[in-house]
């Protein structure tokens, strides 16, 4: 049987899903080293470049302006610190670096042209660079992939039905059609979702099912757990149990299996026993490094740690399946 599918039902991946824990945890595993070398976890490292004061609602973000949250608008980062945080990762391991902006869509003007010049000189050192931006055009997606850009994340965040619980500012559509535009110009997709938002089971398979029945699947599958942040709508939200992430790491990794699945937000304080289910489930990327966006995450010592608790080593940079 064929396991690359673009023609998943949701009935299908609510059966995968709900399936017997183990069952579930031994068939992604076992589909995982058909695809992937088990031993290896790629470590990303997110450098946010420009912080604060996104015009947009999404109700989980504390860099949206209209909250008051403890993240302060900040100009846009000099390169030569871009440059040292990208250098440093690189020497604790890490091969994708990602550069991220508080923008609703990137504009012709001289914070992309800075942007553009990162990009170049992150590549040229021998790093994965991914974008998160927000809306871009053809010609800005055509620029970012002349300067070397491997990669482009814009989440979906849920299902259409209930992202639109979350976002007012923006239109499901238009995250759609943003990542259509990255495949036009031929940089790889990241695009994954968040946990615990207040969405049901069914929200969650909504979302995978939009993600699975892209063609080609998104290169990377990121699954975050919601990183509740005083002063944004969904502060007083429970955390999730570790089990459901398993579940969404596992049902994503026998839905896309070529896809790097990526357990991003919401490590810091998770067992090291509940990361191994994860890796085990599945999951073959970490961003590590002391914050991602604005919040609290592992640093690299402790990752480094855990790598050899588990036998696992970092994998190369533009490593094709």
């Amino acid at each position: 049987m064929n396991d690359i599918r673009h023609d998943w039902t949701k009935g299908e991946l609510r059966a995968i899903h709900d399936s017997p824990l183990l069952d579930l945890i031994y068939r992604a595993a076992a589909l995982h080293r058909t695809y992937h070398a088990a031993n290896q976890v790629q470590v990303c490292s997110l450098i946010n470049v420009k912080v604060g004061g996104c015009p947009e609602d999404c109700k989980y973000c504390p860099q949206a302006a209209r909250y008051h949250t403890d993240v302060k608008a900040t100009p846009m980062m000099e390169m030569e610190e871009v440059l040292e945080h990208a250098l440093m990762a690189k020497a604790n391991g890490a091969t994708r670096v990602c550069l991220g902006a508080s923008w609703r869509s990137v504009r012709d003007n001289a914070q992309f042209d800075f942007v553009i010049n990162a990009v170049r000189k992150i590549t040229d050192m021998g790093l994965e660079v991914c974008c998160t931006l927000g809306m871009l055009s053809e010609n800005q997606a055509k620029r970012l992939k002349e300067a070397g850009l491997y990669a482009y994340n814009h989440n979906l965040d849920s299902s259409p039905e209930f992202y639109k619980t979350i976002i007012t500012t923006r239109r499901y559509e238009d995250r759609l059609q943003t990542l259509d535009v990255v495949e036009r110009a031929g940089i790889t997709v990241c695009c994954g979702g968040i946990l615990g938002m207040g969405e049901t089971v069914e929200d969650r398979i909504g979302l995978l099912y939009m993600l699975a029945r892209r063609n080609p699947h998104p290169a990377s599958v990121p699954i975050n757990l919601l990183m509740p942040v005083k002063g944004t709508p969904l502060a007083e939200r429970p955390p999730v149990p570790i089990w459901e992430m398993v579940r969404m790491i596992a049902t994503a990794r026998i839905a896309m299996p070529k896809s790097m699945v990526r357990f991003t937000a919401g490590r810091l304080g998770r067992s090291l026993e509940e990361q191994a289910l994860c890796f085990l489930s599945g999951a073959n990327s970490i961003f590590s490094g002391e914050k991602l966006l604005t919040r609290p995450n592992p640093d690299f010592d402790e990752d480094h740690a855990m790598f050899q608790l588990f036998g696992l080593q970092p994998r190369p940079a533009f490593y094709a399946n």
